[in-house]
């Protein structure tokens, strides 16, 4: 073989949560994120009306990040929470994340029933990289939660929001 030889671009996948898996998401979310997250939670995450927004993120086959979301009914408006969303750190930088947001935000996009209005998040107020991020998907600054982190320092949360 050439030392030119093309080289076969990574494959990125995307995979609905399951029973089987979940063990996989679970190991994910306690490296990835400073909080034990409850078994309410991951029971969520396997909830079918969850499922196109709640993903297990695959480079080459190996399972690298995660992505939860939940749906919420609030003043007969649908909303998409966006729980948690991470890469593991070697991958970062590859659009991992990116493409993780863009298949929730054109899931949400695309479902008519129920329509859903608004995708928010919780970012700490500390986290400047992530604000950007989702600045940079066309998520706003709606408010400051303060006290919102009872166990991680600084407490405050900016609230991050995109409306359809």
């Amino acid at each position: 073989m050439s030392s030119n030889a093309t080289k076969v671009p990574p494959r990125v996948s995307f995979a609905s949560i399951t029973p089987n898996n979940i063990g996989t998401v679970r190991k994910l979310n306690s490296v990835l994120f400073p909080i034990k997250y409850s078994e309410k939670f991951y029971q969520g995450l396997l909830l079918p009306e969850v499922e196109d927004f709640c993903k297990l993120v695959y480079y080459n086959d190996i399972p690298v990040g995660t992505i939860c979301c939940r749906l919420e009914n609030k003043d007969n408006q649908m909303h998409l929470y966006l729980m948690t969303m991470g890469v593991l750190a070697p991958y970062r930088s590859r659009s991992l994340g990116s493409q993780s947001l863009e298949l929730v935000i054109n899931a949400a996009e695309g479902r008519s029933k129920p329509k859903i209005n608004k995708i928010y998040l919780h970012v700490q107020v500390s986290n400047d990289g992530a604000k950007s991020f989702y600045e940079r998907h066309g998520f706003k600054e709606v408010q400051i939660h303060e006290g919102y982190y009872k166990k991680i320092e600084p407490h405050d949360a900016w609230v991050l929001e995109r409306t359809f």
